[in-house]
């Protein structure tokens, strides 16, 4: 039995998590799913034009681990691009690079992963109360597979 795949480091999530080609219907349009690691991936080769190894320390994984995300992606935009398909931003297996924090002064802050996983904060450190909460991406999120099921083929409504 394989192991299971350690979480993928992410420092971002995108807000649009949909593309379609224009002036086609979404029912009509086969779909491509991305998962977050694999949108992480090209943020940080393609956008930030980082090296594969820098990228990999990112991310937590193995510069080899990396190369097989970052060519799966390639791959499905390439083929959402080349033959109109419809591109969908969801799931994976990931944990978020930061924490972010609220007090109920309105004051909020990150905290870096490897703190959180050693003690998470106690008080606010602009006005040290300890009236604070977590916003969300709450520590680790696991959604394999999606945060709902990404459809292969056509969509059926």
């Amino acid at each position: 039995m394989p192991r299971p795949p350690k979480c993928r480091r992410v420092a971002f999530i995108p807000e649009v998590t949909y593309f379609k080609p224009a002036g086609m219907p979404l029912r009509f349009l086969d779909e491509v799913c991305l998962a977050i690691e694999e949108v992480e991936s090209i943020r940080l080769k393609d956008l930030e034009n980082l090296e594969q190894e820098e990228c990999a320390q990112s991310m937590n994984i193995s510069r080899p681990t990396f190369q097989r995300i970052l060519a799966s992606a390639r791959q499905k935009l390439a083929d959402a691009l080349l033959h109109g398909k419809v591109i969908h931003i969801e799931g994976g297996k990931f944990e978020m690079a930061l924490r972010r924090f609220k007090c109920n002064a309105g004051h909020e802050w990150d905290v870096p992963f490897e703190i959180m996983v050693k003690a998470p904060p106690q008080l606010c450190p602009t006005c040290s109360t300890s009236s604070i909460m977590p916003l969300w991406p709450l520590g680790v999120v696991e959604a394999r597979g999606g945060w709902g099921r990404c459809r292969r083929g056509r969509r059926g409504w």
